[in-house]
């Protein structure tokens, strides 16, 4: 195994594209995924960064979620995670890792889209641990639709805006009286809130809207010492690609980079806005694309 403390060419760490062409249904499972996801399993080495605090990370079953489940256990936080009922087993994999590092972990199965759901989240968090520490929104849902506007049917209209933003609207709202001074809501935005895929209107409406969340949301708190940051990341190879998008094979291939990111390239990111070492950072993108420039 290549030690990840050194060095290492950024352009070849991972595989590149082109990948053999696959499809499943959504939400899509990481099991079939040809290359393997890599969400840190043999590569993340925590140093006690989140020792003791308590983590709740939606959408935590699969790709970008499970990375941060596995990293934040790694660096000695208890995580509670959220998934969809026919992610059951996804969600024992996480459950798996984040228990093999020696933490808590509760897998509950929510839908954002209810916020009487959100509401029971927050209430079930509360009651066993007493408190939440960090709120990473990171559920997301996408469907690709290259025939354009008028292929975007109401129905997934709803779903894309529910999943991205009431999700993460009503769970902020219910969490933050449970978050203390020193806490972090973290969001999950995109590349596609600067540069948006045309077969991605919709998604990428609700992922330039999630700045714009992170940016007041984070003005509104700071007097509760509470930051609030997010983090964009460019493409990367997770379940949601082979799920919702018509063409896999050159996946990634656009970025500067020549490849997609792996799952365990963007839980850094989320690791350094809920530490405490990033105490006066609020209010900010980190923008994890490959090298693709932004405004």
């Amino acid at each position: 195994m290549t030690d990840p403390h050194q060095p290492q060419d950024p352009v070849t760490r991972h595989p590149r594209p082109d990948f053999p062409e696959q499809d499943q249904r959504h939400p899509g499972w990481t099991g079939p995924m040809d290359p393997p996801p890599d969400h840190g399993e043999d590569s993340y080495r925590g140093t006690g960064l989140l020792r003791d605090r308590v983590a709740v990370v939606t959408g935590g079953d699969s790709g970008i979620g499970r990375a941060v489940c596995l990293a934040y256990a790694r660096e000695g936080a208890d995580i509670v995670f959220t998934h969809l009922p026919e992610e059951e087993n996804e969600a024992r994999e996480t459950t798996r890792l984040v228990e093999e590092a020696g933490r808590k972990a509760l897998a509950l199965t929510a839908d954002n889209r209810d916020e009487e759901q959100c509401r029971a989240l927050v209430r079930r968090v509360t009651d066993e641990f007493g408190r939440i520490d960090i709120l990473v929104n990171n559920a997301a849902y996408q469907m690709a639709q290259p025939d354009g506007i008028e292929a975007i049917t109401t129905e997934q209209f709803d779903r894309v805006m529910k999943t991205n933003l009431y999700g993460m609207f009503w769970l902020t709202k219910l969490a933050l009286p449970h978050i203390p001074r020193g806490g972090s809501v973290i969001n999950t935005t995109s590349v596609q809130a600067y540069k948006p895929s045309p077969p991605l209107l919709d998604y990428a409406m609700t992922k330039g809207a999630i700045v714009t969340f992170t940016q007041g949301l984070a003005q509104m708190v700071a007097e509760r010492g509470i930051r609030v940051n997010a983090v964009a990341p460019g493409p990367v190879w997770t379940p949601l690609i082979p799920a919702t998008l018509p063409d896999t094979a050159e996946f990634g291939k656009q970025s500067p980079l020549g490849r997609p990111a792996q799952p365990a390239e963007m839980a850094p990111a989320y690791v350094f806005l809920a530490a405490p070492g990033s105490s006066y950072i609020t209010g900010e993108i980190v923008n994890a694309t490959g090298g693709t420039p932004l405004p």
